[in-house]
């Protein structure tokens, strides 16, 4: 009888084990792909700080690829035993400064901004990405689709005037077939203006999809694009 007990405790034991392990295999649903409009970052009391490679081009920055899940919530920090090592996407750090730079103060190269985004929302999708793949999927996202272009070819441009959100969303998903979600933030005059865009991403990190559910927004029916002038040394600010 306790041999008989004890198989049963063994067996519900495997059962659970094979539970946790099939639901971490599959730790997310979908991803945001966020890009940022670097015109907007700057232009807020804050102010920004250029990276010591210089003033990024005028175009929409990466921000970040995160895994969400469906409900609108989110994983996080998934695996403090895998660090982030700057010497694994040694090959991609061109590209890296290019097209996902810091504007964060003080001035940086980049790596703790890196760091971050790799050690909060990176180690979430390890059952799919590693490191090197995770920040390589994120570039290669950002050459399907070029945001600025969409908005440009729609009249929309980088001119501090005011375009309405159905217009920025439209022009976005003529472009992609997708409806973008679209986040704001305010200038020192309390404008809303046009900070990110989130496409949505399926688990793979291959397709672009239609969001199963959007970020919230702070946007207003109309937003302000603002334009990505050089800052004066005295409009660098350290922090």
């Amino acid at each position: 009888m306790k041999t008989h007990s004890s198989l049963c405790f063994l067996l519900l034991a495997l059962h659970l084990l094979i539970v946790l392990v099939s639901s971490s295999a599959k730790d997310f649903d979908f991803f945001y792909f966020v890009q940022q409009w670097p015109g907007s970052y700057c232009d807020t009391k804050r102010s920004c700080c250029y990276p010591v490679t210089g003033k990024p081009d005028a175009d929409f920055g990466i921000h970040g690829l995160w895994p969400n899940y469906n409900d609108g919530s989110y994983p996080s920090n998934c695996d403090p035993d895998s660090p982030f090592d700057s010497r694994k996407i040694k090959d991609l750090m061109p590209q890296m400064k290019e097209n996902w730079p810091t504007l964060a103060c003080p001035r940086g190269d980049g790596l703790k901004f890196w760091a971050h985004e790799w050690d909060k929302h990176g180690t979430c999708s390890e059952s799919v990405l590693d490191q090197h793949s995770y920040f390589e999927t994120a570039l290669n996202l950002q050459k399907k689709v070029n945001i600025l272009t969409a908005l440009l070819n729609a009249g929309i441009e980088p001119d501090g005037r005011f375009y309405s959100l159905t217009s920025i969303k439209n022009a976005i998903k003529l472009a992609t077939g997708i409806t973008p979600g679209i986040e704001c933030n305010r200038d020192e005059s309390g404008n809303t203006q046009l900070l990110e865009i989130y496409l949505c991403v399926d688990s793979s990190g291959q397709e672009i999809i239609e969001c199963p559910v959007y970020p919230r927004s702070r946007c207003t029916s109309r937003v302000e694009f603002p334009s990505f002038e050089d800052l004066s040394a005295g409009d660098v600010t350290e922090m």
